[in-house]
């Protein structure tokens, strides 16, 4: 099939009307009726041209979809098309290609059903008015099929994205919930499976040739190449993972089919669903999490899974665009009284390192809602945390930073304070020359002396040292040490996640710790900083892009495949083909054999500790730019 190019016969004026060449002699011709200039006429011949359309075969159709799609997409709340039957004809035109499979691969009528419903997706998404219409008119049956998967992963692509938007209304959304169970897992099952199919079927596919021309016409509008088709796919395939999960968003939070949506093995899935560098406005998975906070029944299971809980307050460490949900969920759950204390023991450790947050975009005095989340029982409850030792130091530390050491400056006079800033200034350079002499651990010691000793008002002065010594804690390849304190130095920073030093050291933190994500982020905001990008940095990002890159969990399962299968041949002499789906039962009981990133790389860094903190002092010039102290 050829890639279509319909540029020839679009106007690019402010009404975006369709021109056609003066040559056109088809007097039903489409782009003729939307250039007749009186309404009247035009809109009766428009409606019966979409009467007729389903009807009828035409090599034309395909050029006319993608016409009222480029409309739809331009100037969606525009009510012409919609009362004119558009509804009706591109709901009949999916189901005649879900249904007769000899027209759909005839002509080019293998795009129709992808532009017929990327047009209800683009005309129900604003207006109720219209979704009602839509409804009404029966697009919910054809646009299930297509999220069923009748014809590719393309067209699931927009039906989910059409659907989310009808179960959105409050007026649209009980029509869909007919189908709520099928919705549901099918959403579920989307979200869960559907990048391993994009890779194994698409990104995967090194011979252009083997792919299919149609997915590769729709993704790059014509324009050729390997890369260009690779970039669209990663970003459609994060589109149809997150408007799964908003689908799920929908029934989520009307309460319904939270048994479905809770399973621990979807919630452990959430984790690893965040979008991607492609898609900034999603909060994907963790925005279907927040969801479930709201929800009694949804807080008691995500409080029961501690893999969700670390991601989140991984995340609240961080300086991801949605840092403020990580928060919001673990507050959520810490005044809840029935998941306060099943969560208190991993979240207080992290949420101890943000008490000192003042804004975090639209959120004012975060640190004083995050202090009283966690001295909420302080005084009642302080025997609670007595057998958990981390917990109870991480408490006391808040209570003496946030009510003691608060009251007992309260009267300090500017003298006074002025005193202590020249003593934490002095502590602190005694700390710097050690440093630099090669003794990390006095030097941590004196920065730890010059934090007790300053004033919390002092809040620069403080920051420069929890970084300082957040560098310390790095060289002595102590991650989690440099994770906390260069957090800490980042919320007392003004903007809050702007100070650059102590990105770029929590980034290597996380690195080392094998998370890389969060690692990405802290890098990114480190050179969004920056004048020039430093080399360093570019690396650090490159290796994390890699890491992060959404496909790469269907590309390491794909190798395991490809590599079980050779080791299988070879022992079979080559007679034994076994498909997919015995591959993956053989790897799942040798689970020795299937590769984990993140335990491979705590082992490296477990062997390799000493001489990488080693290497840490070697810097370049260039490097103690960023990592010089204050």
């Amino acid at each position: 099939m050829e890639s279509l190019n319909i540029t020839d016969k679009m106007n690019p004026n402010v009404n975006q009307r369709f021109v056609v060449e003066q040559t056109c002699t088809n007097p039903n011709c489409f782009f003729c009726i939307m250039r007749e200039p009186d309404p009247s006429p035009r809109r009766a011949k428009i409606a019966n041209y979409f009467k007729e359309m389903p009807v009828r075969d035409d090599q034309e159709h395909v050029l006319v979809l993608s016409g009222v799609w480029n409309i739809a997409m331009i100037q969606p709340n525009d009510p012409e098309l919609p009362s004119l039957g558009v509804f009706n004809c591109m709901a009949s035109l999916i189901q005649k290609g879900v249904t007769d499979k000899i027209w759909l691969l005839r002509d080019q009528n293998i795009y129709i059903p992808y532009y017929a419903a990327h047009v209800i997706g683009s005309y129900t998404m604003n207006k109720v008015e219209f979704a009602e219409k839509a409804v009404e008119s029966g697009v919910i049956s054809p646009l299930l099929e297509l999220l069923r998967g009748k014809i590719s992963w393309v067209e699931q692509r927009v039906a989910v994205r059409a659907l989310g938007h009808l179960a959105s209304y409050e007026e649209t959304f009980e029509a869909l919930a007919l189908y709520e169970e099928e919705v549901v897992n099918l959403s579920i099952q989307i979200a869960s499976t559907c990048l391993e199919l994009i890779y194994d079927g698409f990104v995967g596919v090194k011979e252009r040739k083997e792919r299919l021309k149609y997915h590769c016409d729709l993704l790059t509008r014509g324009v050729r190449g390997l890369d260009m088709e690779n970039r669209k796919a990663e970003e459609w395939g994060s589109q149809l993972q997150c408007w799964s999960l908003y689908l799920l968003n929908c029934f989520a939070y009307k309460g319904r089919s939270l048994k479905l949506i809770c399973k621990h093995e979807f919630l452990r899935d959430l984790c690893g669903m965040w979008g991607g560098l492609v898609n900034h406005t999603s909060p994907a998975g963790v925005g279907l999490v927040r969801i479930l906070c709201y929800n009694k029944y949804g807080r008691k299971n995500i409080a029961e899974m501690k893999e969700v809980i670390v991601n989140l307050c991984n995340l609240a460490r961080s300086s991801d665009d949605w840092q403020y949900i990580g928060i919001d969920c673990l507050l959520i759950l810490l005044k809840d009284q029935d998941t306060r204390y099943k969560v208190m023991g991993v979240a207080t450790l992290f949420l101890v390192d943000l008490v000192e947050i003042i804004n975090l975009g639209d959120r004012s005095n975060l640190g004083e809602a995050i202090t009283r989340a966690l001295l909420l029982d302080y005084k009642q409850r302080k025997m609670k945390y007595s057998t958990n030792i981390d917990v109870q130091k991480a408490l006391e530390q808040v209570w003496e930073l946030k009510v003691e050491k608060r009251r007992k400056e309260r009267l300090m006079c500017e003298e006074k304070v002025e005193e202590k800033r020249v003593l934490v200034g002095l502590i602190k350079q005694q700390g710097n020359y050690m440093f630099w002499s090669g003794d990390m651990e006095g030097a941590l010691m004196k920065y730890s002396e010059a934090l007790d000793l300053c004033p919390i008002r002092l809040r620069k002065e403080r920051m420069v040292v929890y970084s300082n010594r957040a560098q310390c804690h790095l060289l002595l390849g102590d991650p989690d040490s440099a994770i906390s304190d260069s957090t800490r130095a980042l919320c007392l920073s003004n903007p809050t996640n702007s100070h650059g030093k102590s990105l770029w050291r929590r980034s290597q933190a996380y690195d080392m710790k094998g998370l890389a994500k969060e690692s990405l982020m802290d890098c990114i905001m480190f050179i969004d900083g920056c004048n020039k990008i430093p080399h360093y940095a570019s690396r650090m990002i490159s290796k994390q892009m890699d890491a992060t890159w959404l496909f790469s969990t269907a590309r390491s399962k794909s190798m395991e495949i490809n590599q079980m299968r050779r080791v299988q041949q070879e022992s079979d002499g080559g007679d034994c083909e076994r498909s997919n789906d015995e591959m993956m039962k053989t790897m799942m009981e040798k689970k020795s054999f299937i590769y984990d990133p993140l335990i491979a790389r705590r082992a490296y860094w477990k062997v390799e500790e000493d001489q990488r903190a080693r290497k840490l002092l070697e810097f370049d010039q260039s490097h103690m730019e960023a990592t010089g102290f204050q």
